[in-house]
C-alpha cells in the first residue's frame, strides 16, 4: 500500500528534468508555494540537486541552521600493518593500496563500504569521518520548511549529500523533491521511494529526447510519472505526441511568455510574481494525489 492511500495529502513528489534549463527548480519551488496555500505549515520543499543547488534563489529562505555531512574513509594504523594486501584485494573502487611496505588510501575514491576494515586481518583499519557536503535548513517568508544539500566542492560523492537531504522528510508534511538534471544516479537517488515524479521538459527534439530517458528511468524504478512542458508554443509537438503515445499525464503547460523569463532572471517564483498559476499548480497534485490512489 502506498504512503498516499492512508495519508492522500502527504505525497512525496520528486521534480526532475533529463537535461538542465528546462524550468525544473521554477516549478518545484511553484508548486511547494502553491500547495502552502492549501496546506500551511505542512509543506517542505527539498532541494537535492547537490551540485548546483539553487531552489534558495527563488524560494528565498532564512537559513536557521546548518551542519557537515560526514562519510567514513579507511585510516591505517602502520604500526599494526603487516603489509598482507586483503584490504586492496577487496576494495572495488582502488580508494587504497598495497606497495611494499607501504599503504596509500585515496579519500576521494572511497564509497564508504567498510570492506577494507572488515578483511583486514590486524584489525589495523579504523573508519574516520570525512566532510564530503553540507545541510542546511532554514523556513521561506511563507513558513515553507527548507532543506538543501550542498557538495564540497571538487568531491564526487554526491549521493550521501541526497541521502542525508531525504532523511529530513518529514511524515506529516507534503515533500517537495528538486531533483538534479539527468538521468544518472543524483537523481535515481533522489526520486527513490518517492511517490510520484513530474518531468520538466521542453517542447524541442532536445527536450523529448532527454524526456524519454528520464521515462525510461522512472519506468524501470516503479515509480509513476507525469509531465509539465515548460516554455510551451516554443517549439513543436513532439511531446505531446510522445506522451499521448505513451499514455503519459501531462499535466501542465506554461507558456513561453516574456514575462515568466523576465521573472525568472530577476530571481522571483513563478507563483509569487503570477499569483493565478497556483490553482493550476494546485491541480497538478490533486491529479497527482489521483493517480498515485488509483
Amino acid at each position: 500500500m502506498s504512503k498516499s492511500s492512508e495519508k492522500p495529502h502527504e505525497l512525496t513528489v520528486a521534480v526532475a528534468a533529463g537535461k538542465g534549463g528546462t524550468g525544473k527548480t521554477l516549478v518545484a519551488t511553484s508548486l511547494a508555494l502553491a500547495l502552502h496555500e492549501l496546506h500551511p505549515g505542512k509543506v517542505q520543499l527539498l532541494d537535492c540537486d547537490v551540485e548546483e543547488p539553487n531552489a534558495s534563489i527563488l524560494l528565498q529562505p532564512e537559513i536557521t541552521s546548518a551542519e557537515p555531512v560526514h562519510v567514513l574513509v579507511p585510516q591505517v594504523d602502520l604500526e599494526a600493518c603487516i603489509y598482507c594486501g586483503k584490504c586492496a584485494q577487496a576494495c572495488q573502487f582502488s580508494a587504497i593500496a598495497v606497495i611494499r611496505q607501504a599503504v596509500l588510501t585515496f579519500p576521494e575514491l572511497c564509497a564508504g563500504c567498510g570492506a577494507c576494515s572488515y578483511v583486514c586481518p590486524q584489525n589495523a583499519i579504523a573508519e574516520v569521518q570525512r566532510a564530503v557536503g553540507e545541510l542546511s535548513r532554514g523556513h521561506s517568508a511563507e513558513g515553507i520548511a527548507f532543506v538543501q544539500g550542498r557538495l564540497t566542492v571538487g568531491d564526487q560523492r554526491a549521493t550521501p549529500v541526497t541521502k542525508a537531504v531525504k532523511k529530513q522528510i518529514a511524515e506529516d508534511m507534503i515533500a517537495i523533491l528538486d531533483a538534479p538534471p539527468g538521468t544518472a544516479c543524483p537523481m535515481q537517488e533522489t526520486i527513490e521511494d518517492s511517490d510520484y515524479c513530474l518531468l520538466v521538459t521542453e517542447p524541442t527534439p532536445f527536450g523529448l529526447a532527454n524526456l524519454q530517458d528520464s521515462v525510461e528511468t522512472c519506468r524501470r524504478m516503479e515509480i509513476p510519472c507525469g509531465v509539465i512542458v515548460n516554455r510551451a508554443g516554443a517549439g513543436d509537438t513532439g511531446v505531446e505526441e510522445y506522451c499521448a503515445a505513451e499514455g503519459l499525464p501531462l499535466l501542465l503547460s506554461i507558456p513561453q511568455e516574456r514575462r515568466i523569463a523576465e521573472a525568472y532572471s530577476r530571481g522571483e517564483a513563478l507563483v509569487r510574481s503570477f499569483p493565478e498559476w497556483a490553482k493550476p499548480l494546485q491541480q497538478v497534485y490533486e491529479e497527482i494525489d489521483q493517480l498515485v490512489v488509483a
